[in-house]
Parts: structure tokens; sequence; C-alpha cells
């Protein structure tokens, strides 16, 4: 009977050492697989980081051209103003006549006719 007790205890001390082993060494694979995904996801972002700066300092190397301000010059001497003319068009001077000749007949009245004159002489 003693043998059993002996051969239970050693058995159960076996089973213990053993659960507790395999409990410590999962415990270990699955901390390590998460380092190691903590590990590569901070990889990826630090060479992100050193891409955008990369660009950052290609940009800025690059010769930047601006456009020169156009030179300054005196502004043009302004042109005098023509003179007004005097004479009157071939298109006035037809038309002054067609509108005497509706005067005279009665088709335009004396107001209608000086309005009309003043508006092609540009009175």
């Amino acid at each position: 009977m003693m043998r059993r007790r002996v051969m239970r205890r050693a058995v159960v001390r076996t089973a213990v050492v053993g659960g507790t082993a395999y409990a410590v060494g999962h415990h270990a694979a699955t901390k390590s697989a998460q380092q190691q995904q903590t590990d590569a996801q901070q990889d990826a972002q630090i060479a992100d980081v050193q891409d955008q700066q990369a660009a950052q300092q290609q940009q800025a190397a690059q010769p930047v051209y601006q456009q020169a301000p156009p030179p300054a010059y005196a502004p043009p001497p302004q042109a005098a103003a023509p003179a007004p003319s005097t004479g009157l068009s071939a298109d006035d001077i037809t038309q002054l006549k067609q509108l005497g000749q509706l005067h005279e007949s009665g088709v335009l009245t004396d107001s209608e006719f000086e309005a009309a004159k003043a508006k092609i002489l540009g009175i």
C-alpha cells in the first residue's frame, strides 16, 4: 500500500510539473507572438515615417522656380484726346436731309424735328 501512495505521489507530482511547464511554455509562446506582432507594427510605422521624411527632404532639395516680377517701366505717355470733329459724316447729312423733308411735308412737328436734329448733331 505504501508503494501505491508513493507511486501516486510521483504521478501527481509529474503531472503538476508537466502541466506547469506546459502552461509556462504556452504563455511564453503567446507573449512572444504578441511581442513579434507589436514589433512588426512599430517597424512598419517607422518605415512610413522615414519614407515621409525622405519625400519631404526631396521636395525641399528641389529648386523652387519663382516667377520674376515684371520689370517696372514708366507708364506710357498718354496720348492727347482726339479733337472733336466739327464736320458731319455723309450719313449724318443724309439723315438731316430726310428729317428736313419729313418736317416740310408735315409728318414731323417742330419739336420732333429739333429733337431728332439735336440727336444727330450730338448736341
